[in-house]
């Protein structure tokens, strides 16, 4: 039975280490995006909340995008959650109705807890109608229990009391078909070599035939065809021990039902492959492809419990997670796993970086303005749509942000045209917002040194040397020096472990329009960046305050000089 396959996600997401720019112009696209045709569109991040978003959001009433660090499918997103399974005491007959119903061939044998014991093939049920080499003794032996029997055949129960659901037992079969003389012989010579508990004999309406197999201590008599039993013989089972059941089936088909009460546990294949929910399906494409096994149980990779299942014509096609990029369109400022996606949109204000790629047409936006917010903005107005207050809001700071209220030199007529209108939705004096704005937090009293490097930095390549300018924002430039020694050694740190030729930190005044620019890397960049040099690694750069229109290039031009 074919299983309709299930549609991923939607994500709105900025790059790596996003600033407010990257968050909100993402809610604002993703509410836009569901007011224009796109339901499931869902603002999203990859990677933490700094404190002035953070103060941004809660102004504005919205919850805090989700963290979403890889979109790469994975086993658990695209595995099919309506499984068709059995349990371990599942009869034969339960497990191959319940497979014949659906038209699968193989399904899981999976517990009440969810745990997974082995694998159950139409090929596998044969061996519990045949077992063995098909001769003598082994076929006529059955490993069951008496209430499975009884379920089976819908048998009614006297005698002696039927023992618990899952007591199973080596029964030997014996059908009473023979005559009187030669069913007694048999019974007789089992009670001598001590194993006559262990019989099931099967016989119809022959009185005689059921007396000899209670009379000699039979495990259990199963009386076919309808037929009664005698009340004194059901009082003489009950003190025996022999438990007598009554079904309406010949004799002929009451055998194989017997065989058909197996569990399957006795023959499921344990040893199987199963895979675990967040394994990405690019690589299980690889790693299942030499497998005979064609079904996998899909885990929970915490609880291990059996989630779903998938199948190698699963990881044909798969269907990816969609995505809309906002305020970058670099594969190297991507979340993880870009490449595996669907992109189906992107809006930005950088540089074009050329190693975006797409299998179809896609929507593409990209202007030198001063913030991708006043771009989402832009798509509200051209649509005639007003954002609702909280979005208005967070695009307001978004903008706000990236042009430092419109004084930045990236700043364009745009801006200050949808900032107006914004401001206006959202109730806000973008002057007075831009001051408490800025006062949130200050990394560089608060943060962390690998904080103070991972709030806002983006690397780049240029010409194939790789880059990384991490910038923060204060309200004046004091805080630097008491920690220049730590947050140098953790910009080297930060080159050596990522391979970075060149990587600056950008401590920028917002209040003075002037920065400090810490450099590490390659001594030859370094000493080729055009700033007024303090020292080796530290620089003097009054005036520039923007990464896109003043770091960048001045970054660029230090490596080509140095070429």
């Amino acid at each position: 039975m074919e299983t309709p396959r299930r549609q991923l996600p939607f994500y709105v997401i900025g790059h790596k280490n996003p600033d407010t720019d990257a968050i909100c112009s993402a809610i604002g696209n993703a509410a836009l995006l569901r007011a224009t045709g796109e339901p499931q569109a869902i603002a999203a991040r990859c990677g933490e909340v700094p404190p002035r978003t953070a103060w941004v959001l809660e102004k504005a009433g919205i919850e805090t995008p989700p963290l979403v660090t890889d979109v790469r499918a994975s086993a658990g997103m695209i595995c099919r959650r309506e499984v068709v399974q059995v349990a371990p005491c599942d009869t034969f007959l339960d497990s191959y109705r319940r497979m014949h119903a659906s038209g699968v061939r193989c399904v899981p044998v999976v517990d009440a807890a969810g745990a997974v014991h082995g694998m159950l093939r139409y090929l596998d049920l044969l061996g519990l109608l045949v077992p063995g080499d098909a001769s003598g003794l082994q076929v006529r032996t059955v490993n069951v229990a008496l209430s499975k029997i009884a379920d089976t055949l819908h048998a009614e129960r006297s005698g002696a009391d039927m023992p618990g659901d899952d007591e199973e037992e080596e029964l030997i079969l014996l059908v009473g078909a023979s005559s009187q003389a030669t069913v007694e012989r048999r019974l007789k010579t089992a009670a001598k070599e001590g194993n006559v508990g262990r019989y099931l004999v099967i016989c119809g309406d022959r009185p005689v035939v059921q007396h000899y197999a209670i009379e000699n201590g039979a495990r259990a008599l199963i009386v076919t065809g309808g037929n009664g039993v005698e009340p004194a013989l059901c009082e003489l089972a009950r003190k025996r021990g022999v438990v007598v059941l009554r079904c309406s089936q010949d004799t002929a088909s009451c055998a194989t039902l017997i065989r058909c009460s197996r569990t399957v546990r006795h023959v499921m294949d344990r040893n199987f492959t199963a895979v675990s929910g967040d394994e990405p399906v690019s690589r299980l494409r690889k790693s299942l492809a030499p497998l005979e096994q064609d079904l996998f149980p899909v885990l929970d990779p915490i609880s291990k419990e059996m989630v779903g299942v998938l199948s190698k014509s699963d990881l044909v096609d798969p269907p990816r997670t969609r995505l809309a990029l906002v305020d970058h369109n670099e594969f190297a400022q991507a979340v993880t796993g870009v490449e595996e996606s669907e992109i189906v949109e992107v809006i930005d204000h950088h540089r074009l970086a050329g190693d975006l790629v797409s299998r179809e047409p896609i929507r593409f936006l990209n202007e030198p303005v001063g913030s991708t917010s006043t771009l989402v903005a832009r798509k509200f107005r051209h649509r005639y749509l007003e954002p609702d207050r909280g979005t208005a809001l967070c695009l307001c700071a978004g903008i706000i942000a990236d042009t430092l209220c419109l004084t930045s030199p990236t700043t364009a007529e745009l801006d200050h045209e949808m900032l107006e209108w914004l401001s206006g939705l959202a109730g806000i004096d973008p002057a007075k917002f831009k001051a408490e704005f800025f006062a949130v937090g200050s990394l560089l009293a608060t943060g962390t040194a690998d904080a103070v490097l991972n709030a806002d930095r983006k690397e780049f390549s240029d010409d194939g040397v790789r880059v990384a300018i991490a910038q923060v924002e204060e309200l004046g430039l004091e805080g630097f020096a008491p920690r220049r020694e730590e947050l140098e050694a953790a910009l080297k740190a930060l080159v050596a472990d990522n391979g970075y030729e060149l990587a600056v930190l950008v401590i920028t005044d917002i209040g003075e329009h002037h920065s400090l620019v810490l450099a590490a890397g390659d001594p030859a960049y370094v000493a080729n960046l055009p700033y007024a040099r303090v020292d080796a690694s530290l620089y003097d750069a009054p005036g520039v305050v923007s990464r896109k229109k003043q770091i960048f290039p001045a970054v660029c031009e230090a490596l080509r000089k140095a070429r």
